[in-house]
């Protein structure tokens, strides 16, 4: 990934002067996106990361039974003890592999005890497939929504029929997340490449889910989300204001640091508070949005 520590090179400076422009702000953040155990990083670590990046409400996304999701992250008793250890400040999603049997039975026995989505649903299966279709039946019937993420030939195959889901389950709301879903902002995005660079053709398939659906969302966070910003800063800036109201702040980095050129995380927030239309947009895309759709007190 040459190009993208390149780009995140190039940005650091200004993202890092961004950053210590609001370090006095006591403006809220909540995390959607945080693994236990995330490449060996101690719960301990994890803590101390977020309190660094300032975050308010961490929600922890738990690996499948069978699956770590390829970084050895924790599975649901991880999630649940962390919360139940610093409630009000951490919350977790259930998860399962779609395709096994006790799917269901899994992730309803962790919706019943407190869970406020599913996922991060990322195993290799058809985005439109008959496992996805009972991850969104649960959904559905448990009012939670459900985390994708989209890697071309991967994770959550096919995105291009995506839009099937979304038309199938109008009352399930869906965040998508990771590197398909992020280079299909650009229309012209050839689907191999993962860290595309350069300028930004709107109107990617992307760009026309968050206009057309009203129950899909996008999760910002990773390399993925903060090169779509970091590319074509000119571009980000109208996609920031366009969909304002559909965007939610996540970090997924599994550095320790919370802060600086190692942790994502940070170079995201400061991102999207130096590119957004204003105060207003920021507040929903940092925080508004997420405790709306996950109901956060």
């Amino acid at each position: 990934m040459p190009e993208l520590h390149r780009i995140y090179r190039r940005s650091f400076i200004g993202s890092a002067c961004a950053a210590l422009a609001h370090a006095a702000d006591s403006e809220p953040v909540i995390d959607i996106h945080q693994h236990t155990n995330y490449s060996g990083r101690t719960d301990e670590q994890l803590l101390a990361h977020q309190k660094t990046m300032g975050i308010t409400k961490t929600v922890l996304l738990p690996a499948g039974s069978k699956y770590g999701l390829a970084v050895g992250a924790g599975g649901n008793d991880t999630v649940v003890a962390l919360a139940r250890a610093h409630p009000g400040e951490y919350f977790f999603f259930a998860n399962e592999l779609p395709d096994i049997p006790e799917a269901k039975t899994v992730i309803e026995k962790y919706l019943k005890a407190g869970a406020i989505g599913i996922g991060e649903q990322k195993f290799h299966v058809d985005s439109d497939s008959k496992p996805m279709q009972l991850i969104a039946d649960i959904a559905r019937d448990h009012k939670v929504p459900v985390l994708m993420h989209f890697q071309h030939d991967t994770y959550n195959l096919g995105f291009e029929r995506f839009y099937r889901l979304l038309d199938q389950y109008p009352d399930v709301n869906f965040i998508g997340h990771a590197q398909t879903w992020w280079g299909n902002i650009d229309k012209n995005y050839q689907q191999t490449v993962m860290y595309p660079t350069g300028p930004v053709t709107p109107g990617g398939i992307t760009d026309r889910l968050l206009s057309d659906y009203p129950n899909i969302y996008g999760d910002l966070s990773a390399g993925s989300g903060l090169n779509a910003l970091l590319r074509d800063e000119e571009h980000a800036r109208e996609f920031l204001r366009r969909h304002q109201d559909k965007l939610l702040y996540g970090s997924d980095c599994n550095d320790s640091a919370g802060e600086g050129k190692a942790c994502s995380g940070s170079q995201q927030l400061a991102a999207v508070r130096r590119l957004s239309l204003g105060p207003e947009a920021t507040h929903k895309m940092l925080y508004g949005n997420a405790e709306r759709l996950l109901k956060i007190a």
